[in-house]
């Protein structure tokens, strides 16, 4: 687990390695271990390293086969690292370390752009051809990995961060206004391949970059899970549990130990569950807690000590009092690539700050709500029919009706075309995906769950030098759950399959309790000194001359700061504010 970033030219100049080098100090966090840089020609790499797998230098990035004529900088895990490690010796391919770096490059030189399909992981590389000068970026299929790319003419960087990019210059920090109206409709998800400023992109998820010398290139999506059905399957909740129990195992490979962030949620108990009936001894957990407010509890310890006493793992409650919550925020903020609205970021903030402490790599539970329709939109989806199945979707997921942002939005950012609406609309118009419920997990698995859930768990987790890693993301288990009958994912309140697949191995008060949320009151209720924070972001003179937002609607946000919410719930001032404090921590 690292940070990565380049320069690749395509105007007959050489690369500019310090513009690499100015990336590395923003990357810092996510490699804390070593630098390296490496620039041949047109084309320069820079890398922060995690050392989680080969701990000694010949694992160290970017890494350079002189032999194959290749070089590469890699950020992620490969899980079966090892078996195609004694593939490709078979092949006659011989390594000089152990780690799962070396093997993405043999396994390059061997099956081309093909090689990411071989890969069980999570990844963003880009690997240069010295000879032909052939660079390809890629990106995992559920894109647990982040890659960022700011192109002008003549020259493409890409970064795992977005504040890297900014580091190295010349970027166009202009606002992106379709990207604005998706931040402010589509519960705060800005689809790839843009980002919230005009001049940064990302790289999809699943999708591979082949880039020539002279700067054209091609873009391939290698993957997809099916949402159709099939019978090849007789025991729903038995397939779904021993893809699970692989998922698990396959994300323990690592040359330090492994812990678990335990939520108390059904979720991360199934995942500590599995690891111990794997024959996993004294296995280190975590929770996290905060204060009350409002009257909403702060915290699920009691759920997670629950898992915690019946697998005998070395638990740890963490409670983040107030003289700790305040300064996470604008730690939070910093530490994200883009803006993320969800309260628990600060959460994930915390925890990790006290997790790394103890170990260096964590499985988390991110994912299974997406793949098995755990969430509150799923339900009202069930009997719509097909071809009314995007309107219903909206009503149920948007945060608000387009009208509404005409009396939000300034007029020089308001866009009369609903972009979010017909970005929808055209991903529920592809084929596959059978019923209403199919065509909203299709989507939220490609767009929301990477550019919401699975986004913030990277940053969050890295910016402590973290590596955290998602087993029901493992992709052969999202086509398993893909290929389920939403009646079974739909059933017992939701991700009913899963219930059914945790029966006997889950104590019963946590499968059948009541769904909960990672609990910040301390943003959900807006007072005190986080109130100030949000009056402060919002008339800061950059705010005022940037200008998103109408003077009279943040003004009714700020004397009314916590009734006004989405339509799932979330803070709408939060929102703004959040926007704004982004933009402003970045220099935008």
């Amino acid at each position: 687990m690292c940070g990565i970033g380049g320069e690749l030219r395509f105007d007959g100049r050489a690369a500019d390695p310090e513009a690499v080098r100015r990336m590395l100090p923003c990357l810092e966090h996510r490699g804390p271990d070593s630098e390296g840089l490496w620039q041949r020609g047109p084309v320069a790499l820079g890398h922060r390293r995690l050392k989680i797998i080969d701990l000694s230098e010949a694992g160290a990035q970017p890494m350079t086969d002189e032999q194959l004529g290749l070089s590469l900088v890699f950020n992620g895990c490969v899980y079966n690292y090892k078996q195609l490690r004694d593939e490709l010796r078979g092949y006659g391919y011989t390594f000089a370390s152990t780690s799962d770096t070396e093997v993405i490059l043999k396994a390059y030189h061997r099956w081309g752009a093909d090689c990411v399909r071989h890969f069980l992981g999570m990844f963003a590389f880009a690997i240069v051809e010295h000879g032909s000068g052939t660079v390809m970026l890629a990106r995992d299929r559920l894109g647990i990995k982040p890659m960022y790319l700011a192109e002008t003419p003549g020259r493409l960087r890409f970064a795992s961060t977005l504040p890297a990019l900014l580091a190295a210059g010349e970027v166009d920090t202009s606002i992106d206004k379709v990207a604005l109206q998706h931040y402010m409709t589509f519960h705060s998800v800005v689809p790839a391949p843009r980002t919230i400023l005009s001049g940064v992109r990302k790289l999809p998820p699943a999708t591979v970059r082949v880039i020539r010398p002279d700067g054209t290139s091609t873009e391939t999506v290698y993957w997809e899970a099916s949402h159709t059905r099939r019978d090849d399957v007789d025991n729903w909740p038995e397939a779904i549990h021993e893809a699970l129990k692989t998922a698990v195992e396959r994300r323990m490979v690592a040359d330090v130990p492994v812990g678990v962030l335990l939520s108390g949620g059904l979720d991360s108990s199934y995942i500590v569950a599995l690891l111990a009936e794997q024959g996993q001894k004294g296995l280190t957990t975590f929770s996290i807690g905060f204060e009350s407010a409002a009257g909403e509890s702060g915290d699920e310890f009691a759920y997670s000590d629950i898992i915690a006493k019946q697998f005998d793992t070395r638990h740890h409650q963490i409670r983040i009092g107030k003289d700790r919550f305040l300064p996470a925020v604008a730690r939070t903020v910093a530490a994200m690539s883009e803006p993320m609205v969800s309260h628990d970021a600060i959460a994930f903030n915390l925890l990790s700050e006290d997790v790394v402490k103890q170990i260096k790599v964590v499985q988390s539970g991110q994912g299974a709500d997406e793949i098995l329709a755990g969430y509150s939109w799923y339900p009202p989806l069930r009997d719509v029919p097909r071809d009314r199945a995007a309107d219903a979707y909206a009503r149920e997921f948007f945060d608000r009706p387009h009208s509404d942002l005409r009396t939000q939005l300034n007029p020089q950012w308001f866009l009369e075309e609903d972009v979010s609406r017909e970005f929808v609309a055209a991903h529920f118009a592809r084929p596959g995906a059978e019923t209403a419920v199919d065509a909203a997990l299709r989507l939220d698995t490609q767009v929301m769950l990477v550019d919401d859930p699975v986004k913030r768990v990277d940053n969050m987790t890295m910016d402590w030098g973290l590596e955290a890693r998602v087993p029901f993301l493992d992709h052969e288990l999202v086509e398993l759950a893909a290929a389920c009958p939403p009646e079974l994912k739909l059933a017992r309140g939701g991700k009913g399959v899963l219930k059914d697949a945790a029966r006997g191995v889950v104590p019963d008060e946590v499968i059948d309790r009541t769904k909960g949320y990672f609990p910040v009151p301390g943003i959900r209720h807006l007072e005190g000194p986080m109130l100030e924070m949000v009056r402060e972001a919002l008339h800061a003179p950059a705010a005022r001359e940037r200008a998103l937002f109408r003077t009279d609607y943040v003004d009714r946000l700020l004397a009314d700061p916590n009734t006004p919410r989405t339509t799932l719930g979330a803070n709408q001032l939060w929102q703004l504010a959040l926007l704004e404090m982004w933009l402003q921590e970045n220099g935008v």
